[in-house]
């Protein structure tokens, strides 16, 4: 089994990119993750590094008056640079070249009041796991839209341009780190919610138009502090459009509200030297041209074996755009040692030719992944010739 961490894990975001990007024929398999769950970094740096871990923090959005509050949060400055210097060495250890960063969507969370939560009966819990209300959002209607507290984002702008600065300070050489944003997320699963969402593009399209622009405007200005910062080597959109049949929205609806911002940040990623990449979940066959021909992903990532297996997809736009993760979260859980091995040398038998690919789950390694099976896959990896 692999050991952990990496005695001389050597990352090299630049050789990772060539091989995504076809230019170099890969010599060893790449790994890259967009999410390690919290209880999975602390379970591993405790029983594998056997270092202290550090907890995630996040702005109280309700505590901040004018921005001179973010500037003289000693504490959350502290306990923030404590988890970060934690994070980027996990990264290290574990063998990434890409630390992928979520402070300013952390951050964005904290206007959402309406998820549940629910017992998390994860094996390595966090007590207590939110849930996406399926009902309304946050606005409902207009006199919403105009009474939201658009203003507080601002705030989190100008902590976002100060938390990057420090991230350039204590990375490693050879990494990069991959700026993750979101906004459609925020859109159906907080800000309208998923009914509300439905019932308004067809009651109240301009309604959903203005709320789509809004936060992806501020996304847009978190993107732009992204791209001018050169410890940032890549944008990473986390949107998930669909789910195993379809896409939530009409192809039709997102060429007109979603995409053409998807093209924006594409757009400002190239023009600063930055890659661009697409999480998304769920069935998006009807919208991959879209994807390669109008927004110019430079890679795609978030596969399933019930609707998009990472193997077909790597046949299908391998020769236009990396494949990144594929691992399927499902299998990662629930295999054995024996039947998980099988399944992953499958994977990289069938992705690795010719390059254009990188290893990592599906998804994002939960907390309710076996530590041990995240493990085999990075292990697998390792092996591969």
């Amino acid at each position: 089994m692999i050991s952990i961490p990496i005695k001389h894990p050597k990352p090299d975001f630049s050789e990772f990119i060539d091989v995504v990007e076809g230019r170099k024929k890969p010599s060893k398999v790449h790994n890259v993750e967009v999410i390690v769950d919290e209880e999975v970094k602390e379970f591993i740096i405790k029983n594998y590094f056997n270092e202290k871990y550090y907890s995630s923090v996040g702005i109280n959005i309700n505590s901040l008056g004018d921005v001179s509050n973010i500037l003289n949060m000693q504490d959350y400055k502290k306990a923030k640079e404590n988890y970060y210097r934690m994070y980027v060495k996990f990264h290290y250890g574990m063998g990434y070249s890409i630390v992928p960063d979520h402070d300013f969507i952390i951050n964005l969370e904290g206007f959402n009041t309406i998820s549940q939560k629910k017992e998390d009966t994860a094996k390595l819990s966090r007590g207590e796991r939110s849930w996406i209300s399926e009902g309304r959002g946050l606005i409902k209607n207009w006199n919403d839209f105009e009474n939201f507290k658009w203003n507080k984002i601002e705030y989190l702008l100008v902590d976002y341009e100060k938390h990057l600065e420090f991230m350039k300070k204590i990375l490693l050489d050879g990494m990069k780190i991959a700026t993750v944003g979101a906004m459609f997320y925020q859109v159906f699963s907080w800000l309208l919610g998923f009914e509300g969402l439905f019932y308004l593009v067809n009651d109240d399209l301009p309604l959903v138009k203005v709320v789509i622009d809004k936060m992806a405007g501020y996304t847009y200005r978190m993107y732009e502090i992204a791209a001018a910062n050169e410890s940032v080597g890549i944008l990473w959109h986390g949107d998930d459009l669909g789910f195993k049949t379809a896409t939530m929205l009409s192809p039709e609806i997102l060429r007109q509200l979603v995409f053409p911002w998807f093209k924006k940040y594409s757009e400002i990623a190239h023009r600063n030297n930055k890659k661009f990449w697409i999480h998304c979940c769920g069935y998006k066959d009807e919208i991959m041209n879209d994807f390669i021909d109008y927004i110019k992903i430079d890679a795609l990532h978030s596969f399933e074996d019930s609707c998009c297996m990472v193997t077909e997809y790597k046949k299908r736009y391998g020769d236009k755009i990396g494949i990144i993760g594929g691992v399927d979260v499902d299998k990662l859980c629930r295999f054995d040692e024996s039947r998980l091995r099988s399944y992953i040398k499958g994977i990289l038998n069938s992705c690795m030719e010719g390059g254009r690919f990188a290893l990592g789950s599906g998804n994002s390694i939960t907390n309710f992944v076996p530590v041990s099976n995240y493990l085999i896959m990075l292990d697998e990896a390792s092996r591969w010739k």
